[in-house]
């Protein structure tokens, strides 16, 4: 039984920058691949950055990569995505979700059909 708390969304301008935090209750977070994604017009969850369980690999879409960092903190049970360089484009529901890790790093982990634990999200909105 895992439960995932996002927070940190808010309302920033453009170029502006915010850190989206996800705590995790349970035990043996560090044994979880850890997930950040949003909605996507006619799509599932789109992937945003990926972490494995001691962070020594990290994953990234397209879209955020040069601008996101996804790191976490295994004594605070947190994971968190750092974001830069924000654009309009990036307003979303951030989700943060854990899985167990498997074969197929990172593609199997860009799915999210490969996680079994969700947050409620949290709002990012940037305005021009």
């Amino acid at each position: 039984q895992v439960q995932l708390v996002e927070s940190g969304g808010g309302l920033v301008q453009a170029g502006g920058s915010l850190r989206l935090s996800c705590a995790a209750s349970g035990r043996a977070f560090v044994g979880y691949v850890m997930s950040w994604f949003r909605p996507a017009p006619g799509k599932d969850r789109e992937f945003v950055a990926a972490i494995t369980g001691i962070g020594a690999n990290t994953n990234y879409a397209d879209s955020v990569k040069g601008r996101s960092t996804i790191s976490r903190d295994n004594v605070k049970n947190t994971v968190y995505l750092q974001m830069n360089s924000l654009k309009a484009e990036d307003t979303a529901v951030y989700y943060c979700a854990a899985g167990a890790l498997t074969l197929g790093w990172p593609t199997v982990f860009r799915t999210a059909r490969s996680y079994y634990h969700w947050g409620q999200g949290t709002q990012v909105t940037v305005s021009s």
